[in-house]
């Protein structure tokens, strides 16, 4: 379920038949059909090879579809300033400049966008503020803990103010505890800037905690096999991971993540 009504909305994002083939013959992704309602947190799950990041780089304007369409509120992901929306992009490593603060590390965005530095700098105090690292605004990225260089990403993303946030694995090579607090702090963050996440993860407890849409995949080639809407309400807490509706979905997502890797051990085979 949305965060806001959506109903007078169009759709964040419209993946329309969608599919890659790379130069080399290998097929990435089969026809992909995809509608992400504006405000959904939605995950893509699923075996290695799956696609799930290769989507998403489609999604984000960094890899072309080979055939079919994606849509951004109704415009081409090429358009999308058009709209009159923003997207931003966290990857699986933080991708810092470690000879730069963090201060310019965050401002990055906004400096190549050529953004008056005065109110370039009271956007990078902002996002900090968002993520807890004000503090740290002078700080250089070996100072910090793996957590904190993901934080530090996250904001260099919420700096340019997007509607749309895409995440790849951001947190897998975290430790649990760090992995649970920025969970939390990031479902934080998308109910109080009312975001539209695409968030990609092997973790299925993960899956279960963040997002109100899990969207599984499956490889050779990369489609969507199973989607599932996750009915609990938010904000979500530690308890809520204890819980027996936890463990169904949970359930429900590890049979379906099983028959997907049995799916891609026998077309491998």
């Amino acid at each position: 379920m949305s965060i806001r009504d959506a109903t007078d909305q169009p759709p964040a994002l419209e993946v329309l038949s969608a599919e890659k083939t790379y130069p080399n013959g290998t097929r990435a992704l089969m026809p992909v059909n995809l509608r992400i309602e504006e405000g959904e947190f939605v995950t893509l799950l699923g075996p290695s090879g799956c696609g799930k990041s290769t989507l998403l780089k489609m999604v984000a304007g960094l890899l072309d579809a080979s055939d079919g369409r994606l849509l951004l509120w109704r415009k081409p992901v090429e358009q999308l300033e058009q709209s009159g929306r923003k997207m931003a992009f966290v990857f699986q490593s933080p991708t810092l400049m470690p000879w730069a603060s963090v201060q310019t590390n965050v401002r990055l965005p906004l400096d190549l966008a050529g953004m008056d530095k005065k109110q370039a700098d009271e956007r990078v105090a902002d996002a900090l503020a968002l993520v807890g690292l004000s503090k740290f605004a002078n700080a250089l990225p070996r100072a910090l803990s793996g957590g904190m260089q993901m934080r530090v990403s996250i904001a260099r993303g919420l700096v340019v103010q997007p509607d749309l946030l895409l995440m790849d694995e951001p947190f897998g090579a975290l430790d649990e505890i760090t992995r649970f607090k920025l969970d939390s702090d990031l479902l934080d963050l998308w109910r109080k800037k009312k975001l539209t996440v695409i968030f990609v993860t092997h973790s299925i407890h993960e899956a279960v905690f963040l997002s109100s849409r899990v969207v599984m995949m499956a490889a050779r080639p990369g489609r969507v096999v199973q989607e599932f809407n996750i009915s609990e309400p938010y904000p979500r807490t530690a308890d809520f991971m204890v819980s027996p509706q936890f463990s169904a979905y949970a359930r429900q997502l590890q049979d379906s993540l099983l028959m997907a890797s049995a799916e891609h051990e026998e077309l491998a085979s």
